[in-house]
Order: structure tokens, then sequence, then C-alpha cells
């Protein structure tokens, strides 16, 4: 690995930094625009490299999102994990905190690897090997995510991205600390989300099967990001549709996000004052584990057993 902490990706479309020392986690996302370099990912201060929650996005494994009060439940028996949530949960995965290993790298793409035997303080009780590629072709980002059980018995799991959308585009030398969305000029972006579905939620957690969704969260129809807050878990996305699709009306750019399968539900996150936003794709909803282990259908969570692995991809293609 070279001295510097980021990795330099770029396309004719896209360039891209990646953190491997930050579990995994991006420094930058950017997109070129009518000749210019503009932020659509929160771009992240080189002082904050270190700390995967002030990135541009990071990768969420061996689950997405919480567990209730860290207690981690499955098949009779429970295990309390570290409560590194505000809220007291269990939050964001167990890799967060990791170095990950470069397996491959190239000028477009870099494939990253974690094998959790052997580390100290992973927040998960089984043993697991997981693996993020970042790859750019063009106007094309696509993420793939892979978590394998290396352990001696099953256990439940999942994973997700956390990317912070910017809600207005800027040049990237015009950034300056990310603050309030007065602070930004222009039109607010506009979001589409195709799903029909979303969890009822208490306190940020996911209380049992997926109903309507509310007015807050309802993208349904493309519509501003606004000004309510909203932190939704939505699912049953539209056969053939796209996961979501942003517009940025000021530099006629759209950009289309597309999932596989297993990435079941989709988490919709816009911060109060903040010029930001989180469109997250994930195979779980929040507290999965304990719906799972209750029999509710539809958490995403799923079962590895031991030599198992499971594997997805979501993309970010840019449309002009």
């Amino acid at each position: 690995m070279s001295a510097s902490p980021v990795i330099e990706l770029e396309s004719s479309g896209w360039r891209l930094g990646v953190l491997p020392r930050t579990g995994a986690s991006l420094a930058h996302g950017r997109v070129l625009v009518d000749g210019e370099w503009l932020d659509l990912l929160r771009p992240t201060r080189p002082t904050a490299y270190g700390n995967p929650e002030l990135c541009s996005s990071f990768p969420m494994v061996p689950w997405s999102n919480r567990v209730r009060d860290g207690q981690l439940r499955f098949r009779g028996r429970s295990w309390t994990l570290a409560h590194n949530g505000a809220d007291g949960t269990a939050i964001h995965g167990a890799t967060r905190d990791h170095t990950w290993q470069v397996a491959s790298q190239a000028s477009d793409r870099v494939e990253l690897t974690l094998d959790s035997r052997g580390l100290v303080g992973v927040n998960f009780p089984w043993q697991f090997r997981a693996a993020i590629a970042y790859a750019l072709d063009g106007d094309r980002l696509t993420v793939t995510t892979t978590v394998e059980n290396v352990d001696t018995e099953p256990f439940p799991a999942g994973f997700g991205h956390h990317p912070y959308f910017e809600r207005r585009l800027r040049p990237v030398e015009q950034h300056g600390t990310p603050g309030p969305d007065e602070d930004a000029d222009g039109s607010d972006a506009l979001l589409e989300l195709p799903f029909d579905r979303a969890f009822p939620l208490a306190e940020g957690m996911a209380t049992g099967p997926a109903g309507d969704i509310p007015a807050r969260a309802d993208y349904r129809a493309a519509r501003v990001i606004g000004h309510d807050f909203v932190d939704d878990v939505l699912t049953a996305q539209r056969d053939g549709e796209p996961a979501a699709r942003l517009a940025y009306p000021d530099h006629g750019l759209g950009v289309r996000l597309d999932m596989d399968p297993v990435y079941e539900s989709l988490v919709v996150y816009v911060p109060r004052r903040r010029a930001y936003f989180a469109v997250e794709p994930v195979t779980n909803t929040n507290d999965g584990f304990g719906l799972f282990e209750d029999g509710v259908p539809g958490t995403g969570v799923f079962v590895l057993e031991p030599g198992e692995s499971r594997t997805g991809s979501f993309s970010l293609t840019l449309e002009r």
C-alpha cells in the first residue's frame, strides 16, 4: 500500500477516493459535468479520514444498521455486542474500525478484503471473511460486497453501504466545511424511490412486517428532498425500475441507483439543516436479526452455512 491513505480511482466520468485503513470507506466521489469536477458524494476532510461516519460512504458488514440493545439473538441463543451507537445499539456492522487489505488494484478499480480471524475487537461472535470491490466504467460506479462464513457453525448475516449524497452540487475547489443547506446556492436535488412498503419504526428500530409508507418518506413520485426529517426503511421495490433516481436540475444531471435482489431494502435518511442526505442499499432492515429470530417475514437477513458466501452489487450511473 502506498504512503497515502487514499487510493485514487478514475474513469471518464468518475473520480473515487478509497480509504482501506478506514473500514474500506470512501473519501470522495466526484463526477465530471460539462468539463468540471463536482462532488456528488459528501466530501471528507483529510482530518476525518480515520472516522467512517464522517466519510463520503462506508460499507456495513456483516449486518446493516442497528441491532437492538446490542443483543444478537439467533436460534435460541443470545450474544451481547458492543453498544457503539449513540442510542445504545450495535450499529453499522463490525468492520468499520479495521484496516482492509488491498487484494488487487488498477487505475479504475480496487478490491479490498478483510478476514476477521486473528483480528482484535471485531464486534461479531462468528468468524467471517469479507470483500469489497469498487469499479469505475465510464459513467458507472459499481460496488460489489461479499461476506463468507469461515466459522464452524451457521450464522445470520447481511450487508449494506451508506453513501451520503450532496443536496446541491458544487465544484470541488469551492467545497469548504459541510454545513447547513442554506450555505449552498442552487436548487435542491430531486429524489424518486419506487418502493411500495416501509417498515414501521419506533426510535429508529423496525417493530414488525412492512406496511404503508409514511408521507415523510414517500418519494414514489419524484420530488425535492425537502426539509422534513426522514430516517426510514423502504422495501418492495417495483419490478423493472431502478432502486432510486436522483436529479440535479442546475446541472442537467441524473443519477440512477440499481441494486441486486439481495438488497431487499433501501434506507432513506434526510437530516435537518444539512447539505447532504443518504440513500443506502441494504440487505436487511433495522434490527433485522431480532425480527428474524421472532419469525417476522421479509427482514432480509440470510443465514450462511460454514463455507457459504453471499455477494451483491449496486451501481450508480450518471444520466446526462
